[in-house]
């Protein structure tokens, strides 16, 4: 009985059976048909026992393997290989159909193909995950047919399997240090003029031409009877800390993912560039209370910690507490770092009730306030010119308050960056090299 469950009929047999049924049709009025009608059908059911006898004769008839890394890249495209083989000793056609994660929302996955007798073929697609967290893959099934293709069989592969997706480290490469600064002009750094000196000293060396009068040691100058000056590094290990906002107003989608993802996503690729530039990365996360503190260090495996606690957070969809984040913040970072506060206002409302905290926050630490700007409504705006009149103007209203936000912030010395989603990671890091550059920190 189960070999039953795995025949599927093909167009080729419909069409076989409808000529049968035509020519049966016609034998009322032609009787020469009737005939004809009986050797086709003959026919038919002779063809269709010879593909039962030959897709079922070899037991296992083709075997199929699901390749895959070991771990996918969020927003990123990942590849997927399958291995395929023939064992049956004729050429088949095959349709496969590969029982993707729910997540992906693809209900009509299928890679149709022709393969030689006892030969392999590698299969490859892609995937772009749009959520972090855990993906279940299901079993490899494989449609098998002979070339005439009466009926298919179906031979199901087990092949279940989990994989986690973790925030884009594909990107790691694409932003790391180097290639940041080696391609300023391509993703939009702005060169920094310094201000000012670093305050770590490296050593006292002899006066060449072109050294800053202001570092003269005169007491060495004075006691190896020629000019000395202190040489000044760029301060390094210095703390900096990624905060993220899992409250409800970063459930907001853009481009099929939430702004939360846009902002674990650039806290990761972010992390790697302050360790490149030995400082000390750390995250945590908050809503109403303060969440997966990662302590900033420069370890080794600091990178893959900061991708462990942030691979599987979610929002909760509740209301942000500054109150709570200014409070933890207080107790548990005790030294001045630089906190890049990724969140979201929409109003000068919800900026008001929030300020006392994040100026609290400014007074121990260096905080730099990242948000959002709504794309969509800029993009309304350009493509609906003549659109009504009072929609314009609230449209044109919620843009213009959003850089009112930044020059609110402002006033009270704190840091900004209002971005679009999708430049997110290039608009933070540029922000962090230019504190580091201007030595504010």
């Amino acid at each position: 009985m189960k070999y039953w469950k795995q025949i599927f009929l093909n167009k080729p047999f419909f069409y076989a059976f409808s000529l049968v049924i035509i020519g049966f049709c016609l034998g009322f009025y032609f009787p020469e048909m009737i005939l004809i009608s009986q050797l086709i059908l003959f026919a038919v059911v002779l063809i269709t026992l010879f593909e039962v006898v030959l897709l079922f004769w070899t037991r296992k008839g083709v075997s199929a393997q699901r390749i895959l890394q070991d771990k996918l890249s969020n927003s990123d495209s990942n590849p997927v290989e399958i291995h395929l083989e023939n064992h049956f000793p004729f050429r088949i056609k095959y349709s496969l159909v590969d029982e993707i994660p729910n997540q992906f929302q693809i209900f009509d996955f299928k890679i149709k193909g022709v393969l030689g007798s006892r030969s392999s073929t590698q299969i490859t697609y892609e995937l772009i995950p749009k959520e972090r967290g855990v993906y279940r893959f299901g079993d490899l099934n494989v449609f098998v047919a002979t070339p005439l293709g009466f009926f298919q069989r179906r031979i199901q592969i087990p092949a279940q399997s989990e994989i986690k997706v973790y925030p884009s480290f594909l990107r790691l490469n694409q932003f790391s240090l180097h290639n940041f600064k080696a391609h300023i002009n391509e993703i939009g750094q702005k060169k920094m003029r310094r201000i000012g000196h670093s305050m770590e000293f490296e050593q006292i060396k002899d006066y060449v031409a072109g050294d800053d009068f202001r570092t003269i040691n005169w007491k060495s100058t004075a006691k190896n009877q020629k000019l000395m000056v202190n040489q000044y590094v760029d301060e390094k290990s210095q703390q900096v800390y990624c905060a993220i906002d899992k409250g409800r107003v970063m459930k907001m989608p853009f481009g099929g993912m939430s702004l939360l993802d846009y902002a674990i996503n650039s806290s990761l690729v972010f992390s790697n560039v302050v360790l490149q530039n030995q400082d000390r990365a750390g995250v945590f996360t908050f809503s109403s209370q303060l969440e997966n503190l990662v302590k900033a260090e420069r370890r080794s495996t600091q990178l893959h910690k900061i991708s462990e606690s942030l691979y599987n957070i979610q929002s909760n969809f509740s209301e942000t507490d500054f109150g709570k984040l200014y409070n933890s913040i207080k107790y548990k970072i005790t030294q001045r770092g630089l906190i890049v506060l990724f969140t979201n206002f929409e109003s000068m409302d919800s900026l008001h009730r929030q300020l006392p905290y994040l100026q609290g926050i400014n007074k121990s630490h260096l905080l730099v306030v990242v948000f959002f700007r709504n794309t969509e409504l800029e993009d309304f705006l350009l493509s609906q010119e003549d659109s009504d009149l009072y929609e314009r103007t609230l449209v044109e209203k919620f843009i213009y308050e959003k850089q009112q936000i930044v020059l609110e912030l402002n006033k009270y010395g704190i840091q900004t960056v209002l971005t679009r989603p999708e430049d997110l990671t290039v608009n933070t890091i540029n922000k962090y090299l230019e504190i580091k550059s201007r030595g504010i920190i």
